[in-house]
């Protein structure tokens, strides 16, 4: 499984704005991305983060193209942003502890 991340820099307004658009818009259409296993969004200081979990980088690349580094950040997220991680990280997971995932 591979973790991806990406952080964003929002005011507190902005935080409100882009997690009611994480739950409502964003994780609803990754729920649909074949390889998609999960993801959250995180308070960081000055901002905020999103940490999500794919089966492998060929699920990521079909969801972010090619270059999976690329962070993807539609429009309407952009919005509400001061600023944006223009790379995403990825990571291996070599285990995981959530509940349910046995």
């Amino acid at each position: 499984m591979i973790l991806r991340t990406w952080t964003a820099r929002a005011t507190p307004e902005g935080v409100a704005a882009y997690r009611a658009y994480f739950t409502t818009v964003l994780l609803p259409l990754l729920r649909e991305r074949p390889g998609f296993r999960g993801g959250c969004l995180v308070a960081e200081e000055g901002g905020l983060g999103t940490l999500t979990f794919w089966d492998s980088l060929d699920a990521i690349r079909a969801f972010a193209g090619d270059d999976c580094t690329t962070a993807v950040v539609e429009p309407e997220a952009r919005a509400v942003l001061v600023d944006f991680d223009r790379v995403v990280r990825h990571r291996e997971v070599l285990a995981d502890a959530r509940p349910g995932l046995d």
